[in-house]
């Protein structure tokens, strides 16, 4: 390994890069057939001697993005290419590491470690030795022949990264590697693998690492890559300049968490800019999914001290004890309301917020239903500038504007008919069976979803 570290230090070839995605694009297929769109048109390059971070919202796609430069998965669109070659399956010089410790229970520590290398057939004196100096780079000296139930959580994790280290990669994926563990062992495992980085005891040239940790995140990499949602592209990079080790307490790394808070959170158009227009959501925009309780308990927390309607997102986050999937849907769903703004890594309450936090249970009701009336009652709604419609029951209510819905022209928006007669009685003949009933909604709800892209108006749903 020894060796291999100096090559690291020493290849003439280090300008060249190590990755490219080039125009990558992926669309998964539901069993209805319908395309989900998960990214699309994401070009990155990776250089040697650095080390990536990817943030985004819970399904935009990071995950995926690194099991197609892994080679796991195929692109519908684009290429993937490792040192100038082309990518069609896994690589011999690219090895991950899960979230999930994806260790084979009836195996050892030092089984799991030589599997990577038996799969390259390496001789069996060969993969024990290398497994073993891994092993120890890793720290889990002595637990060779432990089982993986024996292990605690740091320790398995510890495996998956001896595992993946010791078939020597030039690239290591790391798809959170850290959120499956406690704050302190977390830590220390970072800590530790940076300390091999920045000592050049391993021979990776490049990591890239997704991350749900924005501190971690600032931590680690050299620059920060942002990802959008539906469908994922990269929407912002963040070069970080700062010397390793670098102080998490101190004004140039706090001035950078709070960018890359600002660029998470803010909703295109709603970032607080005096004068600025908020730009209509598109007919494929997902609502984010958040609790009205939930919603609620943070507009009203923000009215108290200390916040006083103002709050610093990373201390807000700490102290209410909110990780980012949590809070991010909240933030974007206040924003779209128009009762939050974003800006400058803080949140602050518009009048309409205050307003809210204020009002007791039927008020609040009544500004619900206010935010969800459409704009404007006379011409029609552009493509661009759907209504947000709020129901109050399962995602099967899409079904209920179907009666609403005879041309393409006449595609509006429908009121709650939570007055009217049950569903289920509605879309099942009396002697329909209930299986028969499921198959006719599905097939109603497809025309109803034709109607609507090809109508002049868009309607989202939001079910809560």
């Amino acid at each position: 390994m020894a060796d291999l570290v100096a090559e690291r230090t020493n290849s003439p070839g280090l300008a060249a890069p190590l990755l490219r995605a080039i125009g990558i694009a992926k669309t998964y297929r539901t069993p209805d057939h319908i395309g989900r769109l998960v990214l699309e048109g994401l070009d990155f390059t990776m250089r040697a001697d650095e080390i990536v971070a990817i943030l985004g919202k819970s399904g935009s796609g990071k995950s995926t993005f690194l099991r197609i430069l892994a080679g796991l998965i195929p692109p519908s669109h684009g290429q993937v290419e490792y040192r100038g070659a082309p990518v069609a399956g896994p690589v011999q010089g690219v090895a991950m590491v899960f979230q999930s410790f994806a260790l084979f229970p009836w195996l050892t520590v030092l089984g799991n470690v030589e599997l990577g290398l038996e799969a390259q057939g390496v001789s069996a004196a060969e993969r024990r030795r290398r497994a073993v100096d891994a092993i120890d780079l890793i720290g889990l000296d002595g637990f060779e022949n432990a089982y993986p139930k024996e292990l605690s959580g740091g320790m398995r994790q510890r495996v998956g990264f001896a595992r993946a280290l010791v078939v020597n990669p030039d690239i290591l994926l790391l798809d959170e590697p850290f959120s499956q563990l406690d704050v302190l062992t977390a830590e220390t495992l970072r800590n530790d693998l940076s300390e091999l980085w920045t000592q050049r005891r391993i021979p990776t040239k490049g990591i890239l690492m997704v991350s749900h940790n924005i501190e971690e995140a600032v931590e680690m990499a050299d620059r920060i890559l942002i990802f959008s949602s539906d469908p994922g592209r990269i929407s912002a990079e963040i070069p970080i300049a700062l010397s390793q080790p670098r102080a998490p307490d101190s004004s140039p790394f706090r001035q950078i968490v709070d960018q890359v808070y600002t660029l998470l959170t803010t909703v295109p158009g709603r970032d607080g800019r005096r004068g600025a227009k908020p730009e209509p959501i598109g007919f494929g925009y997902r609502l984010p999914d958040a609790a009205v309780q939930q919603l609620s308990a943070l507009i009203e927390r923000l009215t108290e001290p200390p916040y006083s309607g103002r709050a610093d997102l990373p201390h807000l986050a700490d102290e209410e004890n909110l990780v980012l999937d949590e809070l991010f849907p909240l933030i974007e769903f206040m924003q779209l309301l128009g009762w939050a703004q974003v800006s400058g890594g803080d949140i602050e309450l518009t009048a309409g917020g205050r307003v809210y936090a204020a009002a007791d249970m039927l008020p609040r009701k009544q500004m619900f239903a206010d935010a969800s009336k459409p704009r404007s009652t006379g011409a029609a709604t552009p493509r661009s500038s759907p209504t947000i419609m709020m129901t109050k029951c399962s995602a099967w209510r899409i079904s209920d504007a179907i009666q609403g819905l005879v041309t393409p022209a006449e595609a509006g928006v429908q009121g709650d008919r939570s007055g009217s007669e049950p569903l289920d009685s509605r879309f099942r003949g009396n002697d329909e069976s209930p299986g028969k009933a499921v198959m006719r909604r599905r097939r109603v709800a497809k025309r109803l979803l034709r109607l609507m892209m090809a109508s002049t108006r868009g309607v989202v749903w939001l079910n809560d």
